[in-house]
């Protein structure tokens, strides 16, 4: 008796072919991504100097667009909240704190 062999075929690597992008491309999407950060730091920096008083070590999501920000202690939870009144838009996250990073190297 023989065995029949499989036919399936494993894939290795990725499903989907990288992305090829030129250095224009690049140096636009990097620049569309430090237009928006700068957007959401400048809310930021306007509700810190309150909100280190009161909610110290918290998170903070910043929507550029409308100027709303969500807290909470969690930062997953602060993303779902803030995904929940506008979803399919970008955020930037910050931590409550003097520097305004989310953890340290």
């Amino acid at each position: 008796m023989t065995e029949a062999k499989s036919t399936r075929r494993v894939n290795r690597g990725r499903i989907f072919p990288e992305i090829q992008w030129t250095e224009p491309q690049k140096a636009q999407w990097k620049a569309e991504r430090q237009a928006f950060k700068q957007r959401c730091e400048l809310i930021f920096a306007q509700v810190q100097p309150e909100l280190l008083k009161t909610h110290y070590n918290w998170y903070v999501a910043v929507e550029p667009e409308s100027g709303e920000y969500f807290l909470d202690k969690d930062a997953f939870i602060v993303a779902q909240k803030a995904h929940a009144k506008y979803p399919n838009v970008k955020l930037q996250v910050f931590r409550i704190n003097k520097t305004g990073v989310c953890g340290r190297i």
